[in-house]
């Protein structure tokens, strides 16, 4: 079971409200998705820069493996607080711990509201109808 202490999007980021920012970063599911489970198959991560403006929903930047280009898309409407420019260039982070190390960016938002996204559970069922 994924962590119940944030909420997923239909596109595999995940959200945690922390403090006055919401914390963003890829699932396991689309971390192995794009990897097939080998960590050097991931090979490039571009992230936005702080102070940017990113709306929900919208692409944010963007991660590479050798076989796909995945958008990243932001859960949240805000602007980028932090970035965790480490990720770009240690990849394998996001396999060895996407829920903790392998943050990616924090937004400031508009609403403290994740409400709009799906808690773990509703994230289970969902991938359940993406695996066939």
């Amino acid at each position: 079971m994924r962590p119940n202490d944030r909420r997923y999007t239909q596109t595999h980021e995940w959200a945690k409200l922390e403090g006055d920012n919401v914390v963003v970063g890829i699932t396991d599911f689309a971390v192995q998705a794009l990897s097939n489970g080998n960590v050097d198959d991931l090979v490039y991560c571009d992230l936005p820069e702080a102070g940017r403006a990113v709306e929900a929903g919208q692409t944010f930047g963007e991660i590479e493996s050798v076989k796909a280009v995945s958008d990243l898309n932001a859960p949240v409407t805000g602007e980028v607080a932090d970035v965790n420019a480490a990720i770009e260039d240690h990849l394998e982070v996001l396999s060895k711990d996407p829920w903790g190390a392998g943050w990616m960016i924090k937004i400031k938002p508009g609403a403290k509201s994740l409400d709009h996204l799906m808690d773990a559970a509703a994230y289970e069922a969902f991938l359940q109808t993406q695996a066939h």
